[in-house]
């Protein structure tokens, strides 16, 4: 007796399907001998430019904390000033 009878026999609903696997990348290598196709290639390049912007805003945040509210807030006096 097949396993799809049994259950309908026994008043059991359909065994689920399993969920398919990610599909596998196809896209071309960027260099024969690197393990690394060009999606991935493209995904780095994101990532790395989105962290330089945070890191650019990071920068950004604590200049403008060193100069201006420190001393403002009278933290700390500038050595320039």
């Amino acid at each position: 007796m097949g396993e799809a009878k049994r259950r309908a026999d026994q008043g059991l609903p359909p065994r689920p399907k399993p969920a398919k696997a990610k599909p596998a990348d196809t896209s071309p290598r960027l260099a024969p001998w690197l393990p690394l196709t060009q999606r991935q290639g493209e995904q780095f390049v994101q990532i790395t430019t989105r962290g330089a912007w945070v890191g650019i805003g990071a920068l950004v945040l604590f200049w403008v904390i060193v100069r201006f509210i420190g001393p403002a807030a009278g933290w700390w006096t500038l050595a320039d000033g």
